[in-house]
């Protein structure tokens, strides 16, 4: 999997316009445009559910795993990676510094949504059809 490229990732973290599309049950339909807050921390993108993991857009990206993104005048081919550990403190401080003085930002870096903190990434759509993202999501389900 590639990352962003520098620039695309620059634009996307300066815009305020991300709109997240997690893939509905059949794994290639994309789900309903949501706009969300989104930050950038050490070249990747990450974002969070302000109704924390009830937030229908994080079960759907939990669940499928992959999506679309529509930012900062282009759209995207992604996936979607839950994120626990020492990074949610940075990302903490990515929201301060790019919504301070916003009144939701205080429930943003708040515990129940760090833990709806996802991290989303390019994915190369030439190497993943619906059937392979299917099967994947199957043997995925079958580990659980």
């Amino acid at each position: 999997m590639r990352g962003w490229g520098s620039d695309e990732l620059r634009k996307i973290a300066e815009a305020d316009d991300l709109h997240v599309s997690p893939f509905r049950e059949d794994g290639s339909t994309y789900g309903t445009p949501t706009w969300i807050w989104s930050v950038a921390v050490d070249g990747a993108l990450f974002v969070r559910g302000y109704n924390e993991q009830d937030s229908r857009w994080y079960r759907a990206a939990e669940r499928q795993k992959a999506g679309r993104i529509v930012a900062a005048g282009f759209s995207k081919e992604v996936i979607f990676e839950p994120v626990e550990g020492s990074i949610l403190d940075s990302i903490d401080e990515a929201y301060r510094t790019k919504y301070r003085g916003n009144r939701y930002l205080e429930p943003m870096i708040g515990a129940r949504a760090r833990a709806a903190t996802i991290k989303i990434a390019p994915r190369d759509v030439t190497i993943r059809s619906p059937e392979t993202r299917q099967a994947q999501r199957h043997a995925s389900q079958e580990k659980t």
